[in-house]
């Protein structure tokens, strides 16, 4: 607690003065972003910056998308590569990395199933749709592998909770789902065959790339740069106490709903796993190569009419002090 209200005053110190200043932030209230605002305003951190922090509510990662389009938020957590299928379109908005959590092949513990290539003639269920990032991060990896899943699976598609529901059930073979979901089902003792994360270091990357992060317009940056520049900070500061205090996932509890211990152990570690922690430019360079890769098999359905990552998609804060 000493050094969680030490970290607090020193952020507030170290940073210049500025006047007060309002954003509106757009939250999934279950969504893990949720859980880091709350972190953020026990603790006071945005207060300690000049920030007034305003929750908008918002039912789903496409609301996000609306709200971010109308302008009914200044600030939402939303997927990488649908801001750079907006700057693709025209639409200048830029991202910041939020995390790097991402989903799994998930299948019992005691399925003979141990590599990709096992999944050949295997029912292989999907969330999302035929676009998810996930399943063509796993499918390039795949390829690459020799394996071309497209055909030589059987493939199912559905929302993740009913993925979640017919994996736990041992419907499918293999289930891919988000992380939350394959952080349940580990819970319940299953297994990951193939971690997305590890799809993308297969690909070349150096790191996994952040694929959720804070999405804004560039033109809204430009007018409010202090504002988004204290707001980082925070997210890191934030973050921070997220890596370093058991307790402060007590506190969480009640955001998190985690229907059991294991679960809620499952979820924190997850979280903390994703959190990103290098330069926003090495970061870019991994996304610029992942982006390719993607381009190659979506095409303009997903990435839009852009076959190369736009320079401009990525936020770089100044340097503390400038």
């Amino acid at each position: 607690m000493i050094r969680t209200l030490l970290a607090v005053c020193l952020l507030a110190v170290t940073w210049p003065a500025f006047a007060n200043e309002s954003l509106r932030v757009g939250l999934q209230t279950t969504g893990t972003a949720a859980w880091l605002i709350d972190v953020i305003r026990r603790h006071g951190l945005d207060r300690g910056v000049g920030l007034e922090l305003t929750s908008v509510d918002l039912a789903s990662p496409d609301a996000a998308k609306l709200a971010l389009n109308g302008g009914a938020v200044d600030i939402a957590v939303t997927d990488w590569l649908w801001v750079a299928r907006e700057r693709a379109l025209g639409e200048r908005m830029q991202f910041y990395p939020y995390s790097t959590a991402v989903g799994a092949i998930m299948t019992r513990n005691e399925s003979p199933l141990r590599a990709v290539a096992d999944l050949k003639d295997h029912v292989l269920a999907v969330a999302g749709g035929p676009l998810d990032k996930s399943w063509l991060i796993v499918q390039a990896m795949a390829i690459r592998e020799g394996v071309d899943l497209k055909h030589e699976a059987r493939l199912q598609f559905g929302a993740p909770p009913l993925i979640f529901e017919k994996t736990r059930q041992g419907e499918p073979d293999a289930g891919l789902n988000f992380w939350n979901f394959c952080a349940r089902l580990e819970a319940l003792g299953f297994r990951r065959l193939l971690d997305v994360r590890e799809a993308e270091l297969k690909l070349g990357l150096k790191e996994p790339v952040a694929l959720t992060g804070f999405a804004f317009s560039e033109d809204f940056a430009k007018v409010h740069k202090a504002a988004i520049e204290r707001f980082i900070a925070v997210v890191h500061k934030a973050n921070e106490i997220l890596l370093q205090s058991d307790a402060e996932w007590e506190a969480l509890r009640p955001l998190m709903k985690a229907e059991d211990e294991a679960t809620f152990a499952a979820y924190r570690e997850r979280m903390r796993e994703g959190v990103p922690r290098r330069p926003v430019e090495a970061e870019e360079a991994d996304a610029t190569a992942l982006f390719a890769a993607l381009a190659t098999i979506g095409g303009p359905a997903l990435v839009g009419p852009a076959s190369t990552l736009d320079p401009g998609l990525y936020y770089h804060p100044a340097p503390q002090g400038e």
